[in-house]
Parts: C-alpha cells; structure tokens; sequence
C-alpha cells in the first residue's frame, strides 16, 4: 500500500513539472525549470514529509542545481519555477527552508515560496 501512495506522488509531481514548465518561462542560456526539478524529484519525500531529512541523492541534485544558478536571470527564474511548485504540489514550506542548511549546500536562489523573485540578486 505503501509503494502505492509513493508511486501516486511521483505520478503527481511529474504532472506538477508539466504544469510548472508551461507556466514559467526559462532562461536561453543556463538551467530551465524543467532541468532543475528533474534534479530535485528525488527531494520529494523530504518536501512532502515523508521522510524526516533529504536523501544524499537529494542533496546532490540541490547542489548541481545551485552550481548552475550562475546569474540574476537564471536565479530569478528558477525562484518564480520552485515558487510555482512548492505551492503545486503543496510542499512544506519550511523544509523547502531547510534544505540547504541539512544538505550543507550554500543556494543562490531562496527556497522560500512567500520570497518576492524580483528582488533575487
């Protein structure tokens, strides 16, 4: 049963990134939208509070995604991208906080879904 309800959230995060990708425009030169939540799927039971902290797999993805937000265009857009999600697919806003503190990872881009994007450096 278990299995179940996990297969059922990683259908419906999947249909949220479709959702999300068709709301956000994307940056021309760096990540898109689409690349970074692919990278961060794995950090859904943590986002959801399934499990009580993120995978390693998680943090590695969070990582990957930080490295690539290397300018104010891509960071905004990728703020409005996980803004749109985390209020999608309902996920807690504050362990979308502390990701970055449990996966020792420094982001750019504030995992804050009340931040205002257009002020992200």
């Amino acid at each position: 049963m278990e299995k179940n309800t996990m297969s059922c959230l990683v259908l419906a995060f999947g249909l949220v990134i479709i959702l999300v990708l068709n709301a956000s425009a994307s940056p021309s030169d760096g990540i898109t939208c689409e690349e970074a939540l692919t990278q961060l799927i794995t950090c859904n039971p943590y986002f959801l509070g399934s499990v009580p902290s993120p995978s390693p797999i998680c943090c590695k993805g969070v990582q990957n995604v930080s490295q690539q937000a290397n300018t104010t265009t891509i960071r905004r857009s990728l703020c409005e991208c996980f803004e749109t999600a985390a209020k999608a697919f309902q996920i807690i806003p504050e362990r979308l906080k502390q990701l970055p503190q449990l996966c020792k990872v420094q982001v750019p881009v504030p995992l804050d879904p009340a931040v205002d994007c257009n002020t992200v450096p």
